[in-house]
């Protein structure tokens, strides 16, 4: 069930207008007998999420449309916010942060996640993100206080499906890494973000260009470098385009258009085939 809504078929549907992968999974699942004649394909992914949104059957995938429509959606928009995924920071890699006025970041523990890792995580993200919370599973919630230190904050996905915050994170940009933020950006960002402090992006041949970059990096204000990256991102990795079409697809496939790059031009193959009649989509595979 999981993995019908990996990024594999989200890209099947973006580049065919169909996913037999779709087609193989939903067999398997023995959902079909749930859904009633005239169930579409879009209804069969909700159909799908209502089933592993309960508490115990929970993946990264059902925390991470919670922290969507929850943070993203419902205390932002699309057009004040941004959200990364898989964001380099450090030696690690950030699940969900989610830019607006700073920049936070959530490290999903699912029912399904083991806590070893959690401390490593923590000062990584500290390295790039101004706010850093947790996001668990009641029965993790425990292990994540007695983990962390007391300035990250802790959420708990409860058993209704709602987000509860259990201890506020402090907002410390202060505290960031300015060389650990440039090993996260794509050249053009970081040079965005050194014209934007005026700061003189080095001359150097291309072989010497990332060394030169990050020394310089190295020498800046975490403040100014926190500041800079979040309006410098809210820019590159604008959201906003993709606003209709999140309206057009159901609201367990949100996500996963916020997070999995697909072409422009191919949104209009995804709507049509999360239009399609499950009873035709079966023949896809």
């Amino acid at each position: 069930m999981t993995r019908i809504f990996s990024s594999a078929v989200f890209r099947e549907m973006a580049s065919k207008g169909r996913s037999p992968l779709f087609a193989r999974l939903f067999e398997l699942t023995g959902i079909a007998d749930r859904c009633v004649g005239d169930t579409t394909v879009g209804g069969a992914f909700d159909a799908t999420f209502a089933i592993l949104k309960a508490a115990g059957r929970r993946d990264e995938y059902i925390y991470r449309s919670a922290l969507t429509h929850n943070i993203l959606l419902g205390k932002h928009s699309l057009n004040t916010a941004c959200m990364l995924t898989e964001f380099r920071a450090g030696a690690c890699k950030a699940d969900v942060a989610i830019l607006n006025g700073t920049a936070t970041v959530y490290e999903i523990k699912s029912e399904r996640d083991s806590l070893s890792r959690l401390a490593n995580q923590i000062e990584n993200y500290k390295k790039v993100f101004a706010k850093v919370y947790v996001i668990a599973s009641e029965g993790h919630v425990r292990g994540v206080i007695d983990t962390v230190p007391k300035d990250v904050g802790v959420m708990m996905l409860g058993s209704r499906y709602r987000i509860t915050t259990v201890r506020e994170a402090e907002d410390r940009p202060d505290r960031i890494c300015p060389a650990t933020v440039f090993e996260g950006l794509r050249s053009a960002e970081a040079v965005a973000i050194l014209k934007r402090l005026k700061v003189a992006v080095p001359s150097v041949p291309n072989t010497q260009r990332h060394a030169a970059m990050r020394a310089v990096f190295a020498q800046l204000d975490p403040t100014a470098v926190h500041d800079a990256m979040v309006t410098t991102l809210k820019g590159t990795r604008d959201l906003a385009p993709l606003g209709d079409l999140v309206d057009h697809l159901p609201r367990s496939l949100h996500a996963a258009a916020l997070s999995i790059q697909v072409r422009r031009a191919d949104h209009s193959r995804i709507v049509e085939a999360v239009s399609t009649p499950l009873c035709a989509a079966k023949v896809w595979a």
